[in-house]
């Protein structure tokens, strides 16, 4: 009998992994039926979401307050869109803060409900108390990262780690580079990457602090034309913080993004998947966040590392190694975030020392093997058989 599976994601980067995931259970169960809250990579496999996903897209405890009343909506809605399919399992893909608060009241009203979580949390982190109660309502997890399953299967649940999705795509080459700039007319020009975020939170924060950035890089390199790839949640606002960036928004599919980035000579990046989609085209960069003050405030008191990027974490966060500069909160200036990205813009060692890091990290992350999406898939599988 085909599974009736129920994913949820509740912003762009959940919903590409979630599209990837439903193509290669496509593959291994032919006749997979799937509902769920998505964007636009799971609308294409067939979800049909009863609200946006734009809506979730928020962080912090200062953020989260004025929306409350309409994600406690989007909380029933996603609940009552569930039960009526009546699911074999439940797929919660990352932003936990949502998707797991429906897990617990579907499994009240459907008792052999299995719930499968995609990315674990960053338990090793900050938070370890959140795998015990994640364990509550969660049976299998898929980790990202290779030395997380230890964390999760210690609280109670079963874990593989199935490799970071970035890790199986292919990396562009001169040819699509080519391509990419004689598309856009762009000839030799210098090129700078971009990424002010994904949540309208996000890009409203260090949207304005990159634009300052720069403003001040462009004092020594008045040639740099900056490239953004858009994510449709903030479209509007990035382009109206950045009139004179090539704006890269849903017309662009996944390679020619992959190509944009890898034609820029570095990038500005806010902390965030994109860290590692920059590294896997050999493209240097500098991570910059931003969270409000209270957030921040309590966050510092959590955190128990210092480092929150995915190529200095994944070349071994506990080895003290920080190849990729980041900056947070007051640290993060136009002119600290621009004095960092000067030498990656040449041939310096700080340069070649981070495309270094970049292929050590993707190789840890899963590249080489069984694309990562069709190893979640099998993962999948095998959880609904036990």
């Amino acid at each position: 009998m085909s599974p009736r599976l129920f994913l949820i994601a509740g912003e762009p980067s959940g919903d590409r992994l979630g599209g990837a995931l439903m193509g290669a259970l496509k593959t291994l169960a032919p006749g997979v039926v799937f509902g769920g809250i998505g964007g636009q990579s799971m609308r294409a496999e067939g979800v049909q979401p009863p609200f946006d996903i734009a809506d979730l897209s928020v962080m912090g405890i200062t953020e989260v307050v004025p929306r409350l009343p309409m994600i406690l909506n989007r909380l029933r809605v996603a609940t009552e869109a569930a039960l009526a399919h009546r699911p074999d399992a439940l797929i919660t893909i990352d932003a936990p803060s949502f998707s797991l608060r429906v897990a617990p009241r579907l499994r009240r009203a459907l008792p052999g409900l299995r719930v499968i979580h995609y990315v674990a949390p960053s338990v090793w982190a900050w938070r370890p108390g959140r795998a015990a109660k994640m364990a509550r309502s969660v049976d299998h997890v898929l980790a990202l990262l290779p030395f997380e399953p230890p964390y999760m299967t210690a609280a109670g649940m079963t874990c593989d780690f199935v490799g970071h999705p970035v890790a199986g795509q292919p990396a562009s080459g001169p040819v699509d580079v080519a391509a990419f700039r004689a598309k856009h007319g762009l000839g030799d020009t210098p090129l700078l990457l971009v990424a002010p975020g994904s949540r309208r939170g996000e890009v409203a924060r260090m949207g304005p602090l990159f634009r300052e950035t720069l403003r001040c890089l462009a004092a020594t390199r008045p040639d740099i034309r900056p490239v953004i790839p858009v994510a449709e949640t903030v479209t509007s606002e990035v382009a109206a913080l950045f009139p004179e960036a090539l704006l890269l928004g849903a017309e662009a599919d996944a390679p020619e993004r992959r190509a944009a980035t890898a034609a820029c000579r570095a990038a500005l990046l806010t902390s965030g998947t994109v860290t590692l989609e920059t590294a896997a085209e050999r493209t240097p960069h500098v991570a910059a966040y931003k969270a409000s003050w209270l957030t921040a405030a309590i966050a510092r008191r959590l955190i128990g590392i210092d480092t929150g990027n995915l190529v200095n974490l994944a070349c071994g966060w506990d080895s003290g190694a920080r190849p990729v500069p980041e900056f947070y909160q007051e640290a993060a200036t136009p002119e600290a975030l621009s004095a960092a990205l000067r030498p990656l813009l040449d041939d310096t060692p700080a340069r070649a020392a981070q495309i270094a890091a970049a292929d050590t990290a993707l190789l840890a992350l899963g590249r080489g093997g069984e694309p990562p999406a069709m190893r979640a898939a099998r993962s999948v599988m095998a959880a609904l058989q036990r």
